[in-house]
């Protein structure tokens, strides 16, 4: 554990605090467009949070995306409200944070949302909203905790880690880390998906009436810093084999996917060496089909 403490410090922070910009480049393959240009729902993108993942920065790729499979995406520049949320079909809330942490990632991180529009973004999902919830390591697992919670979904404010390989953490339909699902098998064999790569992230609880995309084994542990990056022998850790990075469920008349890692969903070049990371990455080639795969549940594409 020593040996992995040291590591994490010398590391990990260059993926975090290095400059991180848009992969411009990327451009995968859609075998089979879901609408024609510009005539699917309204996609939102949260932009009212201070949020790390933004449509035409970080999230540029996640968009492109989307609108090559024939969705709208737009900014989401306010505050929720039932009227606005109402305009769309699908909200993507990617890495919100409270203002006191925009430049200051310390505990404490509290919600990045108003009880009002928690309330709002809880009605809309239950009268027929689907939203696509993802929070990072700390302090964005802390800026949501009460959102997802809300859905009974318990986030941990912490980073985690492979005690075992450092790099990216792997899920796979043959370690059963990777759960089958309607979603993983997509509208035909050309969509299934048998390996996801996460880089960091959180891990979290599920409720009973959610199913599991990715799965951390016995090699996991969750560590809990009062900075983030910054690990030490008085650091609160224990494993998390069991818990969760991805899942999903339907609530209400609505549906809600949820995910503890971001940066999978993204295309980014990363510190002055420009290192993929996100869908790019060599490692990650499903990574932006499983992204597909769950707007197209979000949608009702999937039944």
């Amino acid at each position: 554990m020593k040996t992995l403490l040291i590591l994490i410090i010398l590391i990990l922070p260059n993926w975090s605090f290095s400059q991180q910009v848009a992969d411009t480049l990327y451009n995968p393959k859609i075998q089979n467009a879901v609408y024609e240009h510009g005539e699917g729902p309204t996609v939102f993108i949260d932009e009212g949070h201070h949020n790390f993942h933004t449509k035409n920065g970080r999230y540029k790729a996640f968009s492109n995306l989307l609108e090559r499979d024939g969705y709208i995406v737009k900014e989401h520049k306010g505050k929720f409200n039932e009227i606005d949320l109402s305009k769309g079909k699908i909200l993507v809330i990617s890495n919100a944070l409270n203002e006191i942490n925009v430049d200051d990632w310390v505990l404490p991180n509290p919600s990045a949302f108003s009880k009002s529009e928690i309330k709002a973004v809880k009605k809309w999902v239950n009268s027929g909203g689907s939203l696509f919830l993802i929070a990072d390591h700390m302090p964005m697992a802390g800026a949501a905790k009460d959102l997802a919670m809300e859905f009974e979904f318990e986030f941990t404010n912490g980073f985690v880690f492979d005690t075992i390989n450092r790099g990216p953490a792997y899920f796979n339909l043959k370690e059963k880390t990777l759960t089958e699902s309607i979603i993983t098998k997509g509208r035909n064999s050309f969509e299934s998906v048998n390996q996801i790569a996460t880089f960091t992230g959180q891990a979290f609880k599920i409720p009973d009436d959610a199913n599991p995309f990715l799965t951390f084994n016995k090699n996991y542990v969750n560590m809990l810093p009062e900075t983030a990056w910054v690990f030490d022998k008085k650091t609160t850790k224990y494993n998390v084999e069991g818990w969760s990075q991805g899942a999903y469920k339907k609530y209400g008349k609505g549906r809600i996917v949820v995910f503890g890692e971001a940066a999978m969903f993204s295309a980014q070049l990363a510190g002055t060496k420009k290192r993929k990371m996100g869908m790019n990455n060599k490692v990650a080639p499903e990574n932006y089909q499983l992204l597909l795969n769950i707007i197209h549940w979000l949608d009702g594409v999937i039944e």
